[in-house]
């Protein structure tokens, strides 16, 4: 364990120096494992106490977030579809900035459907359980929510210091760092660790006072 505290320890250390090369080497080690533990509990646990204190954040960062993406997304296919068909001319990052815009679509689109339980769930079935059995449900969902998002934190972090040490450049432009975007895939896992939080809290005061802890959810429903 004093190893592991030591390697994450070491880790910190090379963030602080902002060298790219040394953070891609020390995310090797198993203190990285550490690490994003340490910082999905506390990303997440920040943001959910964000989307405690203002309605706005709670209701829009997301969808704010996919529609921007989307219409930019949109916009860009539009207008470089004609320009190449009409004009015959075409901007060199209008094929290769998209997929990114759509990861971003994509990854904060979950962290929003987590908040709204239109994941499977298998909700029939639960119903039929006592509440015991229904609040077990709910804890392991909200287990392994976290688990797949402190997994996805640390692994994500080890392509975006990869990505960085590396100098990748986004393709089509001369400036633009590839790891900027990259880095958009922890994010989403950190904002979904929020949503995990908020449900959590939302459940176990719904268990404390006797409401009912399951209410089947449509996709597409607020």
């Amino acid at each position: 364990m004093l190893a592991l505290i030591e390697d994450a320890a070491r880790l910190v250390s090379a963030i602080g120096s902002n060298d790219a090369w040394a953070i891609s080497s020390a995310m090797r080690g198993p203190g990285a494992w550490l690490f994003g533990a340490v910082l999905t509990a506390v990303g997440g646990g920040a943001l959910a106490l964000l989307y405690s204190r203002s309605s706005l954040a709670d209701r829009y960062f997301e969808r704010v977030l996919m529609v921007s993406c989307y219409l930019l997304m949109a916009g860009i296919i539009f207008v470089e579809v004609f320009r190449r068909f009409v004009l015959s001319e075409q901007a060199p990052w209008s094929t290769t900035l998209p997929p990114f815009l759509f990861l971003i679509l994509t990854w904060f689109g979950c962290a929003y459907n987590v908040r709204l339980r239109t994941h499977l769930a298998f909700s029939e079935l639960r119903m039929a359980l006592p509440r015991v059995g229904q609040f077990a449900c709910i804890c392991l969902d909200h287990l392994l929510w976290l688990v797949f998002c402190w997994i996805v934190v640390v692994t994500s972090l080890r392509v975006v210091a990869n990505s960085a040490s590396n100098y990748q450049i986004l393709l089509g432009t001369d400036n633009v760092m590839q790891w900027w975007l990259l880095a958009s895939v922890p994010l989403s896992f950190i904002a979904m660790a929020a949503r995990t939080f908020e449900n959590a809290a939302e459940d176990i005061a719904n268990f404390r006072h006797g409401r009912n802890l399951i209410n089947p959810q449509a996709i597409g429903a607020d």
